[in-house]
């Protein structure tokens, strides 16, 4: 989707915010003891009181409101009864949903209490890739360069990059053109990013993997050579300069 009108951006903005709120109380609601369910239906009421309806749910007849993956699953978790949360626990949350006509997409993964298994090293490279990365979006900028950025981040920081999961086009749809932005350099790939397109950027930063594989469920995913997975998202409007983070709310860079 471009951004041709105020109405749309405003839109946009609406959506976002649905998103990016319903996140950030997720992840405050988070406890020890609770069920990644119980959690999950947290998110869906948030959802539904500000008028938005589950991307996933409505999209994919995805069996959740929202995807909350845990340890070493590295996205697209199905809440469940059966799976409890610990202190230490790896945790993403990843909500998109439809407004009003217009979608919004966004995740961040984090450690829940205290850092007992050393994760927040892997967090806290996601989150500063991601910045980083958007820092060095703009109208023109070739879609390889930024992938390449990514990953050359990553690789400072000592992790790899997940190849078959990527950022998207969103707007009028949770999926949209130009697909694929991956965390890599597809040297393939001479797309630029274009000024006023709306776009989710993500992070998929691993600490053994390079691929994510699905499991037995036909949803969750997780690497093909184990290991944990760390992933943040914004969905953003691409300017002349630094691009609008419309999912800024969720308020994963703090």
């Amino acid at each position: 989707m471009s951004i041709t009108k105020e109405s749309e951006l405003i839109g946009m903005q609406k959506a976002s915010e649905a998103v990016a709120y319903t996140l950030k109380e997720m992840r405050t609601y988070a406890q020890p003891g609770m069920s990644t369910k119980e959690l999950d239906q947290y998110g869906a009421k948030i959802l539904s009181s500000m008028g938005a309806k589950s991307a996933p749910y409505l999209t994919y007849g995805f069996p959740g409101y929202t995807c909350i993956s845990v340890d070493n699953e590295f996205c697209h978790g199905i809440p469940s009864e059966k799976r409890i949360l610990k202190e230490g626990d790896l945790i993403n949350i990843d909500v998109s949903a439809e407004l009003d006509g217009f979608w919004a997409d966004n995740g961040g993964s984090f450690v829940l209490g205290n850092d007992i298994h050393k994760h927040q090293q892997l967090v806290d490279a996601s989150r500063e890739i991601l910045r980083k990365t958007l820092d060095n979006i703009r109208g023109g900028v070739k879609i390889a360069d930024i992938g390449n950025l990514m990953e050359t981040e990553a690789k400072k920081r000592g992790f790899k990059v997940i190849k078959n999961l990527g950022g998207h086009g969103i707007g009028r749809g949770l999926h949209e053109e130009p697909g694929e932005l991956l965390n890599y350099k597809n040297r393939f790939d001479v797309r630029r990013f274009r000024k006023n397109s709306v776009v989710a950027i993500e992070t998929f930063i691993s600490t053994s993997s390079t691929y994510a594989t699905e499991t037995g469920d036909g949803w969750t995913m997780v690497g093909n050579k184990g290991g944990y997975m760390a992933q943040h998202e914004h969905t953003i409007v691409v300017t002349d300069g630094k691009p609008i983070i419309l999912t800024e709310m969720n308020e994963i860079f703090n």
